[in-house]
């Protein structure tokens, strides 16, 4: 029997799952099933299953899983939930991302209960069950399709029990309101020069084996590849040809939505789902991939973090600097700046000299501090606009504190818990929690702005909403102080007790601001986050400044 949302509708849905190697692409291309299925007007919303047993990915390192992606309702979930909300416009939340320990917690807690009647509790069917009735709970909303992405490869032991669920999910809801897309790769070797399928065909046959049958293709390369290859996979795959979708490597990832549309995939989807739609508004992402391909200028933003050999790492923060560029009609180029070779290696500050602006973003623990506080420290006496995010904001008021409030030796309690001048110290409500996983301030906080400032200018409202993710803050006993030295806060909690935003006065810097907030997780391509509009823009304003003077 089909699932139907609340108003009676038919909820179909597409599975999206991967092969050969990850890092393919597959949270990509689910967003761009997404972005093309909202252009023919459907609602869609997203999930992403993670098999690690983690319960989420709050409590694991940059270097191994990139971004923790924060959502409204306080999940910390995968990047690739950023990825999603940046292409379609579903705002996602806690029931859009679960993991194997999420699982696993939700069943033994039922055995404990005697919710089982007695029966003995295996991975099937009670594991799968309970997987099946997550993707179903999505349903619920007021959607068209859900779009379910399946982490980890063919082939992983960690990922049986998820494709077994949805194996059995199109009898559960009828095999005609199910698609299954598996994305995998065509390698180029460039010593014969040719595209290579036997990896393709291995994946898809261990899928077959799996009792999954791929009804699409989308096949990752380094480039197109010609109708005869296409033809092959086809054959080999037991899939038409028509089905078979090359997703080469591009320029922008915003390209995608539009290749795929050229390569048919949109139509593949809605024949097998058999759902009527008109034909898709795509002028949006052309208008896009315009702005992002042939900008009028360009900036340089240098970015000062601890993992900034890692760009997963900032996901959203790279791609809401170049949404301020497709804002301000310019190119962003990135420079990366590790901060802890900054605090050792003094000729680096080459590389912020030709920054048009820098940015330090947020992070967890000791390492580079020192750097970030020096990157601050240049962007403020060179006037250089600066944005600092979450720790980049703490870092900014640490060393306001030291080098103009003086305050010698002023740090954050959470690298020096002796420092005389806590100026950042642990938030009040999380000084007894001992538990690290989901315990921070988490997701979206009111806040209101002092008009007069960069921020109000920025967002037009004296109210906003944005995300959060933190343990520490500005320490209350040091506003006065701080405010008689130039410091000015413009943006607090509604009750005035938290300090969201900070920044130097106009007459002092032509834009120095930090928040306490994550707002990189709420830009998209179309409807940039304000503060990266104007960042950007403060940015080139500087560079036209800075080469007419020279």
């Amino acid at each position: 029997m089909s699932k139907k949302s609340e108003k009676g509708r038919v909820v179909k849905f597409v599975f999206v799952t991967g092969g050969v190697v990850s890092g393919l692409g597959k949270g990509v291309s689910a967003s761009a099933i997404g972005a093309l299925l909202e252009a023919r007007g459907l609602k869609v919303t997203m999930l992403k299953m993670d098999p690690y047993i983690n319960v989420d990915p709050g409590t694991m390192s940059p270097f191994q899983h990139g971004e923790v992606f924060v959502t409204d309702d306080g999940a910390e979930t995968d990047l690739d939930l950023g990825h999603y909300e940046r292409f379609t416009h579903a705002v996602l939340g806690k029931k859009n991302n679960f993991t194997t320990g999420q699982v696993y917690d939700s069943v033994i807690n039922n055995e404990r209960k005697g919710l089982y009647l007695g029966s003995t509790v295996q991975v099937i069917p009670h594991i799968t069950d309970e997987i099946k009735r997550r993707i179903k709970l999505l349903a619920e909303d007021e959607v068209d399709v859900v779009i379910t992405e399946v982490g980890g490869t063919v082939g992983d032991i960690e990922s049986l029990p998820f494709l077994e669920a949805i194996r059995q999910f199109q009898y559960d809801v009828g095999q005609e309101h199910c698609c299954y897309v598996h994305v995998t790769l065509v390698p180029y070797i460039s010593a014969s020069g040719e595209l290579k399928t036997k990896p393709t065909q291995h994946s898809v046959n261990k899928l077959q084996e799996i009792g999954i049958r791929p009804d699409i293709l989308v096949c990752r390369s380094e480039r197109s590849f010609p109708e005869e290859l296409k033809k092959k996979v086809a054959l080999f795959c037991n899939v038409r040809k028509e089905a078979v979708i090359s997703a080469p490597d591009l320029e922008t990832i915003y390209q995608i939505p539009l290749v795929m549309h050229e390569e048919g995939l949109d139509d593949q989807l809605v024949e097998v789902l058999g759902i009527w739609t008109g034909s898709p508004r795509l002028e949006s992402w052309k208008e896009i991939c315009a702005k992002v391909l042939e900008p009028r200028q360009e900036v340089r933003i240098g970015i000062v973090g601890k993992y900034a050999s890692l760009k997963e790492s900032y996901k959203s923060l790279n791609e809401a600097l170049v949404h301020g560029g497709i804002a301000n009609n310019c190119r962003v180029l990135l420079e990366y700046i590790e901060s802890d070779v900054l605090e050792r290696d003094s000729s680096l500050r080459q590389k912020l000299n030709l920054c048009d602006g820098i940015l330090v973003p947020g992070g967890f623990g000791d390492r580079g501090i020192e750097g970030k506080i020096q990157a601050v420290q240049f962007a403020r006496e060179k006037k250089l606009p600066y944005f600092g995010i979450c720790l980049g904001m703490q870092m900014a008021v640490v060393e306001f504190a030291r080098n103009v409030a003086g305050l010698k030796g002023a740090n954050s309690t959470e690298f020096n818990p002796d420092t005389a001048a806590p100026v950042i110290h642990k938030m009040e409500d999380q000084k007894y929690i001992d538990q690290l996983g989901g315990t921070m301030r988490l997701g979206g906080w009111d806040c209101k702005l002092e008009k007069k400032s960069f921020a109000y200018k920025a967002y037009g409202a004296t109210q906003i909403r944005e995300r959060h993710r933190h343990r520490y803050e500005f320490n209350n006993e040091y506003r006065e102080r701080f405010a008689r030295k130039g410091l000015r806060i413009t943006g607090t909690s509604p009750d005035n007790m938290l300090v969201e935003i900070v920044e130097l006065d106009s007459r002092r810097h032509p834009w120095f601001l930090g928040c306490q907030f994550h707002p990189e997780f709420k830009s998209r391509p179309w409807d940039c986050q304000p503060l990266f509009r104007e960042f950007i823009r403060a940015s080139l304003q500087h560079k036209r400044l800075f080469k007419k003077k020279a």
